[in-house]
């Protein structure tokens, strides 16, 4: 038989540590948040090598977010922003150039 006392979905069991499930969760969510706009960086560099052939340009922007991405993961407060910042960058140089 089901546990009917776990599912409310309000509330967690007694056997739930729910401090660890949280933090576990707002780590989940911050890691998928670096990673996608890590990978949004790195198209936006691979748009610059193919398109202006500007590689030196791209494996910068490439190397310049991998930085901000661990910056992100240790900083919490800073997490996705700072690379956000360089997607524009990117996408700035991809258009204006």
């Amino acid at each position: 038989m089901a546990d009917t006392k776990t599912l409310t979905g309000l509330n967690y069991s007694p056997a739930m540590d729910e401090k660890t499930h949280e933090q576990t969760y707002r780590g989940f969510v911050r890691f998928v948040e670096i990673g996608t706009v890590t990978v949004l960086c790195w198209v936006a560099a691979l748009a610059i090598g193919g398109v202006h052939e500007a590689w030196i340009t791209a494996i910068i922007g490439v190397l310049v977010s991998w930085g901000l991405a661990a910056l992100g993961a240790f900083v919490p407060a800073i997490g996705w922003k700072a690379q956000a910042g360089l997607f524009l960058v990117l996408l700035a140089i991809l258009f204006l150039s």
